[in-house]
Order: structure tokens, then sequence, then C-alpha cells
């Protein structure tokens, strides 16, 4: 009878703190609207790219800002891609653009295209890129993927990935810290 009781407090005291384990640790469920990427420049590259770009959501779509520098004067093709796997010197661990549905390579503005393709980004003669691009879909399921910087133009046309060259930046889309909320005057 005794081992029973102490069995079942053992037990009682285990759940106890799982339970108060669990709700230290969870967060309260927040809506995900917005999120960044923080460019850093691919080893292969030996590039001075880097960035911070900001994900948000809007609706219908996510609207992604930000800057790009150290990229050459020019065109850059600027997507989403399906992994936030930096390991690859190149930055070919993140896999090819986000395209959930199985749409060809094109533009934005294409009728049919990847759900990561964004277009070019346009880099100053000074080497910075001002971002301001749509991407269709829900910023919850872009969580965890990345955004590369290429080398070269994108011609919103080649399959499968608009022939951009190589992969300069690259930054892993993460939830961004909540603006802090602001009192009602």
């Amino acid at each position: 009878m005794k081992t029973t009781f102490v069995k079942i407090c053992t037990v009682l005291v285990t759940l106890g703190l799982v339970t108060a384990a669990r709700a230290a640790d969870e967060h309260d469920a927040l809506p995900v609207d917005e999120a960044v990427a923080v460019i850093v420049p691919t080893k292969a590259s030996k590039s001075d790219t880097a960035g911070v770009i900001m994900l948000k959501q809007k609706d219908g779509y996510v609207q992604v800002t930000g800057e790009v520098t150290g990229l050459t004067p020019g065109e850059h093709g600027f997507h989403i891609h399906m992994y936030g796997d930096l390991r690859a010197d190149d930055g070919t661990s993140a896999g090819g653009h986000y395209n959930p549905h199985g749409k060809p390579h094109g533009g934005p503005d294409s009728k049919e295209h990847h759900v990561g393709d964004m277009g070019n980004i346009k880099a100053n003669a000074d080497g910075v890129a001002k971002v301001s691009a749509k991407a269709d879909g829900n910023l919850h399921h872009m969580i965890g993927r990345s955004i590369v910087v290429h080398g070269g133009v994108d011609d919103l046309k080649s399959q499968p990935s608009g022939d951009a060259g190589p992969r300069v930046g690259i930054g892993v889309i993460g939830l961004a810290q909540p603006a802090p909320a602001t009192a009602a005057k």
C-alpha cells in the first residue's frame, strides 16, 4: 500500500513538473505577421554582400523590404529559396526557389511563377540595393526558408530558376521580435 502511494505521488509530482515546464516553455500564440532575414555573403562568393530584409504579412501577400549592400552595380536575382540551410559554401544547400504549387519560374508579375520569385533588385553605383517586393502567400509558410541574392540578373523566364548566376548573399527567414505595444493616449 505504501509503495502504491509513493508511486502515485511520484507520478503526480512528475506530471506537475512536466505541466509547469511546458507552461514556462510555451509562449502565447502570437500571429506570424513579421519576419526578418539577415543577409550574409556566401563563402564561395568572396563578396561583401550583406543586408537586412523585413517580411510583413499583408492581405493575401507578403511585403518584402530592406537593403542589401556589397553588390556589383546593376540587377541581381532575388528569391525565397526552399530551405534555411546555409551549410554549403556556395549557398546551394538552400535548395531551389520556394515553389509549393509546382509552377514554372517567372517574374513576380507573370501569371504563373514560383511563390519565391521576386524578380530582381537593382544595386546603385555604390553597390546598394533598396528592396521593395511582394511575395505571394502566407508568411507563416516562409519561416525557416531563406532569401538568396544572386550575382547576376534573373531573366524571369529560363527554367528552372532564371539563370541568375551564383548565390552571393543568403539569409534565413526567422520570426522578428514583435514591436512593443504602444500605449493608448
